[in-house]
């Protein structure tokens, strides 16, 4: 078995992924790990770790680079960039230990045994690593050359370089890196933050920021200029805040980043939302409806007329609820329009448009031309303020659909939200179907999660017969193991409406929904965490209820 066939059996690839990748190197004529790297299938620090178990070498550590360069001199700086070797230590009769990007390289490392006269000793290195120890040992730029970011515009000649900088290998795969770890981790955002002394990376998983490895200092300017020009932005601008997109291929998956930079003390502040399709569960079981609440909400969609508001904080899933019942009503006899901004991801059959307010395209606006196209359904990414809430207003009386969020706390609060921005109370009657109040809780790990007995105070107030807790394993981050949502569906019933048009307090207006048989957003998570779907911990976070 020769070591590529080893290796794809060691790292236990999909087969039409390793199929497809073979082609590539079979055309290409290259091998096929580095195939594999290059598409993004799998990820640098993963392909050096398989190598190093295959070939029984030891992987090189952080801690392994020298602080100083060993052999100066002996050894061309040239040829060790060139050929992506290291080395890390050379002590009193050898052997030379040598860190190498292809450890399968013969020819290196007898060069390297020549010119410094010692046997050497081969390991494995992550090329980030590795490319990161070439930049503070033989580098040739000083930090200042990398660029100020604190600068204004930058002079030309900066730009040019900065682009040079950012265009070349070491940058490249370093923030390709970045961008793949993310994607393992099944993070949902990533930050890099600029620092004085160093350049912070965090990404978010299942709603909680964790640390991940920093790049260089000195490439702070060269990993945001990359970002930048992937994104296909402006990187000679610095003082204002940028938007973007991003496509890539990150592990044979079809990847779209959407970047957002902001200029802070010490640089720009990059924001990479990760918009991974493939993983999009656009599925209202997974989404966390279920009982009462999903049977009242298809309900709803399925009527011809009237505004739906789906409600919640940024980052409580909405978004994806409105696409998940956009593809349910998605059939011949329908035509939907969307207006979003952004469109997060592509719905085949559905007329989708990206609003545009630099040139004057705004929710509003494109609302007015969209329903002279005659739409059954209208999805508006957001009710911003009272013109597009009139507008939607305005849809649902003239026969349509009207699908849209808000940000308030709960269902009932929506109601007395739109009223404040000036919505009429008898339009508002006549009109809104029904409000979707949602977060999203952290799952607990099926393979892990523990039960316990409920507390008598608990069991008693909760009416709780059991509850589970978070463990830990390999297969999870800290007991969780993605993310469910937990909802309140309010249907506008008789009751409800007369106190809308009296512009009752949310207080009664809840009184009132919970009365007419709503189940609060509280009482599902109790539902949930009862059944181990999640912990009370959770519930009690994102519902502030005690």
């Amino acid at each position: 078995m020769t070591i590529e066939s080893r290796l794809a059996h060691h790292l236990s690839l999909d087969r039409a992924a390793l199929e497809r990748a073979g082609r590539v190197a079979r055309d290409a004529g290259e091998r096929l790990d580095r195939v594999l790297t290059k598409l993004g299938m799998v990820s640098e620090r993963d392909m050096a770790t398989a190598l190093s178990e295959l070939l029984e070498l030891p992987l090189a550590q952080p801690a392994d680079y020298p602080e100083a360069e060993v052999l100066d001199g002996r050894l061309s700086r040239q040829f060790l960039k060139h050929f992506r070797v290291l080395p890390l230590a050379a002590p009193e009769g050898g052997p030379l230990r040598l860190a190498m990007a292809d450890p399968l390289d013969d020819y290196a490392a007898d060069a390297v045994r020549l010119a410094a006269g010692m046997a050497v000793s081969r390991l494995v290195a992550v090329p980030a690593e590795l490319d990161a120890a070439f930049e503070r040992l033989l580098g040739d730029a000083s930090p200042a050359a990398v660029a100020d970011d604190d600068a204004g515009p930058a002079e030309d000649e900066d730009v040019e370089r900065l682009k040079d900088l950012a265009s070349e290998a070491p940058v490249v795969r370093l923030v390709n890196l970045m961008i793949a770890r993310a994607v393992e981790a099944r993070a949902s955002d990533i930050h890099v933050e600029p620092f004085e002394n160093r350049l912070k990376v965090r990404y978010r998983i299942d709603g909680r920021l964790v640390e991940a490895e920093e790049p260089p200092l000195r490439l702070k300017a060269a990993v945001v200029s990359r970002i930048k020009i992937m994104a296909r932005l402006n990187i000679a601008e610095r003082r204002l805040p940028q938007d973007g997109r991003v496509k890539l291929a990150v592990r044979g998956r079809e990847l779209d980043l959407r970047v957002s930079t902001v200029p802070t003390l010490h640089g720009e502040s990059v924001v990479l939302r990760v918009l991974d399709r493939e993983a999009a569960v656009l599925d209202f079981a997974a989404l966390g409806f279920s009982g009462a609440p999903l049977a009242t909400y298809l309900a709803l969609l399925e009527r011809p007329e009237g505004v739906v508001l789906v409600t919640g904080p940024t980052g409580s899933g909405k978004t994806t609820t409105l696409y998940t019942s956009l593809l349910g009503l998605n059939r011949p006899e329908r035509k939907i329009v969307t207006v979003e901004d952004p469109v997060e991801y592509q719905l085949e059959g559905v007329n989708q448009v990206q609003v545009k307010p630099g040139i004057g395209l705004s929710f509003a606006t494109v609302l007015r031309s969209i329903l002279r196209q005659d739409p059954d359904v209208v999805m508006i990414g957001e009710i911003r303020d009272l013109e597009t809430a009139e507008i939607a207003v305005q849809a649902s009386l003239t026969g349509h659909l009207v699908l849209s969020t808000l940000h308030t706390n709960s269902a009932a609060a929506t109601a007395c939200r739109l009223l404040d921005m000036g919505v009429e109370p008898y339009l508002l009657t006549a009109t809104v179907g029904g409000l979707v109040a949602q977060r999203l809780v952290r799952r607990l790990c099926p393979a892990c999660r523990r039960a316990e007995a409920v507390p008598p105070e608990l069991a008693e107030r909760f009416h709780l017969t059991r509850l589970w807790q978070p463990v830990g394993c390999s297969q999870c981050s800290g007991g969780y193991l993605g993310r469910i949502g937990v909802v309140e569906v309010l249907a506008l019933d008789e009751a409800v409406r007369r106190l809308v048009l009296r512009r009752a307090e949310v207080g009664d207006i809840q009184r009132a929904a919970q009365a007419s048989g709503m189940r609060t957003m509280f009482e599902d998570g109790l539902l949930k965490a009862e059944a181990g779907v999640t912990s009370l911990a959770e519930v009690l976070r994102v519902t502030r209820e005690a």
